[in-house]
Order: C-alpha cells, then structure tokens, then sequence
C-alpha cells in the first residue's frame, strides 16, 4: 500500500514537543517528502529534525517565535521557499497561562494568549491558504481543545481563544472550499504531554497515568491518539471532511454528570 502521504509537503507549528512532533514523525514515517518544522526551542527544533530526517523525510528546521505577527509571516514564507509548496498545515502551538480567577486577570495575559492562541493562527493560515489556493488546494489543521465546548475554571482567554479557532476553521472551511482546501480542528482532551507535567507536575501526572477517572476510557491521552486524528484529517480519507472539529478525549464530553454520593 502506497504510505498516506508520499511526495507531500508538510508545514507544523510546535513541532518540537508532545502533539507537534508526534504529528511530525507520523507524516515522516507515512511518505512524507519534506516536514517543515517551527518551534522557539533550538534544542527540540535541532531534536525533531534529526528523528524525522531518520524516518527518511527531508526536516526544514524554522526556529520562529510565533508570537510575533511577522515571524508567522516567515515562517510561512521560509517554507515555501524551501519546500516549493504546502499541501498540508498543521498549526498546533498554544500559550497557557497559569489558572487565574476572571476578576484578576490582567489585559496583558489575555492580550498575549488572544495573540498566540488565535491570531496568530490566522496569520499563519491565511498566508498558508493563500499559497495552497496557487498551488491546487491542500490540508489545513488546528489544535483546538475540549476547551472550546465550555468552561474551564481560571483559563477564560485559553477557553475563548480555542472556541475561536473552531469558528475560523468553519469560516475558512466554506469559503476556502472553492479552492480544494480543506480546513478542520483536533480537539484533544485531558493528555500526557510535557505542558501538562507543566501545568500539574511530576508527582500528580504519575497517579494521573495509571488511571484517569474524569474520562470515561479512564486514561489520558497519549500524543500518539492525537497525531492519529491528525493525520487522518491529512489523508485522502478525510476528503469529504472540512469545518469539522474532531474531539479526541476518551468519551469525556460525551457525558452529563453523574448523581452524587
């Protein structure tokens, strides 16, 4: 069987770490030609690059701080320089500040996740979409969370910022269409990565590996069950699907509440 996604070109934001290089190495190890890689840190850049390069994909190293309006527009245009073209897009960096109750948080923590979480992913998808609608179309994919369906208690901007992503991709997805580019979210829930050791530590992301009991399949996420959801969005499989947000989070969102004690 010819692999997914032979001769195609690969564009990943947050390419160093858990979702982001998981993603990396599965479009490398399924045919990938070349996986443009962003990241801030050199070390995970320098990292990533030499796995994917191992699995036989050419790595284009894009060390970025996407922060930065006009570094969204290098990277993008460092890529095709590079690579010649995109065919698929995988924008998958966040910001998250740690939790703060509403009637304390400060306009610079909700300015720097609104420009990290979401505008900057406009930028990078606009100018991306810009290139694809020249080239026949392609593949654009969001991180979205399971934070965009309600409230997480003392991460307002997180929340708003994700909710906004599904909404863009559903507004790119119609009028993308006309040009054979395809624009979906992922939607991961509670998950073992490096920002959530982060966020909880090593001692509570220890017990919360054995067992997960606010998810229904009782486990989190691996960065494995997340790159699989994105690459079949990537695929030919998934060619009647645009404007969709696809929910990974182990039955966690399927469920109202359970009685009480």
């Amino acid at each position: 069987m010819e692999p997914r996604f032979q001769k195609k070109i690969v564009f990943l934001t947050g390419a160093g770490s858990g979702f982001g290089k998981a993603t990396a190495l599965g479009f490398a190890r399924e045919g990938a030609a070349a996986v443009c890689l962003v990241e801030r840190l050199r070390d995970r850049l320098d990292a990533v690059c030499a796995e994917v390069k191992a699995l036989g994909a050419q790595a284009v190293p894009i060390e970025a701080d996407l922060g930065d309006r006009a570094s969204c527009e290098q990277a993008v245009a460092t890529a095709i320089e590079e690579a010649g073209r995109l065919d698929v897009v995988v924008v998958n960096h966040a910001a998250m500040s740690w939790g703060t109750p509403f009637l304390e948080l400060s306009d610079d923590a909700w300015a720097t996740e609104l420009q990290i979480n979401l505008t900057s992913f406009f930028v990078l998808a606009q100018r991306a979409a810009r290139s694809m609608a020249q080239s026949g179309g392609g593949a654009i994919l969001f991180t979205a969370s399971v934070n965009a369906l309600g409230a997480g208690r003392e991460f307002a901007p997180y929340c708003v910022t994700k909710s906004g992503l599904v909404s863009l991709a559903q507004v790119m997805a119609v009028e993308l269409a006309p040009h054979g580019i395809r624009v979906n979210c992922v939607s991961p829930g509670p998950a073992d990565t490096q920002r959530s050791v982060d966020l909880v530590g090593e001692e509570a992301m220890d017990r919360y590996r054995s067992e997960f009991p606010g998810v229904p399949l009782n486990r989190l996420a691996s960065a494995d069950d997340i790159a699989e959801a994105f690459l079949y969005l990537a695929s030919d499989a998934a060619s009647y699907v645009t404007g969709h947000n696809l929910i990974v989070d182990g039955g966690l969102t399927a469920q109202i509440y359970d009685l009480p004690d």
